[in-house]
């Protein structure tokens, strides 16, 4: 079902819910209408904008310039914490960051370059010892995701780990 608002010349505000033929045969009738607002459509908009692509990550974490150094110094090592923080470095960097993830998708995307870290174990991670590297969109509770994202701090660090500077 579709809706849609509009306002009328004398400032009377019409909420519509119906199919978009009726919609589309009421605002027909109504010629001078100020204002048009396909709620539907804005929905769509919003939701979006925040579409993450993983493979795009997946494949940069693969052919980064820094993919040897990479592998060396975070995908050879049992560091979680910097497995854990790569795919936001990863999105941070090539992807303009302000993208979020949440500990699924970047389970799957340390899965399909053969790190296998359960969900479960990256959200406690996150939360617990890479919690001073990354922000997330929202206070973390049981069933509700939490898109994170690197700091600044995090971004440096991971920058000295990948250039093997920090061999802690």
């Amino acid at each position: 079902m579709a809706k849609a608002s509009l306002i009328l010349p004398d400032g009377t505000k019409v909420d519509i819910d119906g199919s978009p033929e009726e919609i589309k045969r009421i605002l027909g009738t109504h010629t001078t209408v100020e204002q048009v607002k396909p709620e539907k459509q804005i929905e769509k908009k919003e939701s979006s904008s925040k579409i993450v692509n993983l493979t795009d990550i997946v494949n940069s974490i693969k052919s980064c310039k820094e993919v040897d150094l990479i592998g060396k110094n975070i995908l050879d090592r049992i560091s979680q914490v910097d497995r854990v923080l790569l795919p936001l470095y990863i999105a941070h960097v090539y992807y303009s960051g302000n993208q979020g993830l949440t500990s699924g998708e970047i389970s799957k995307i340390l899965s399909q370059v053969g790190i296998g870290i359960h969900a479960p174990n990256i959200s406690n991670t996150l939360s617990s010892s890479a919690s001073k590297y990354v922000l997330g969109d929202k206070i973390r509770r049981q069933g509700q995701p939490v898109r994170y994202r690197i700091s600044r701090k995090g971004a440096d660090y991971l920058n000295s780990v990948i250039s093997g500077s920090d061999n802690g």
